[in-house]
């Protein structure tokens, strides 16, 4: 069983998730041919103080924009 999965900051609705995996595992089954009951999708939230790029945090980032 394939597993898909993303990590991205909170702030997509619930709707918008739901169409993420949907999207996702149709992609899947259209590029192998597997059936869309053995494609798992996982999505993870992290927070913007848990996530960084060379160093600082996305939070940190984002307060100097």
């Amino acid at each position: 069983m394939p597993l898909i999965q993303v990590q991205q900051t909170p702030g997509k609705t619930a709707e918008q998730k739901a169409e993420l995996v949907r999207e996702l595992t149709n992609a899947y089954v259209q590029a192998t041919g597997s059936k869309p009951e053995s494609v798992w999708v996982t999505v993870q939230e992290i927070d913007t103080e848990s996530w960084s790029i060379a160093g600082e945090t996305l939070a940190a980032r984002a307060a100097k924009r």
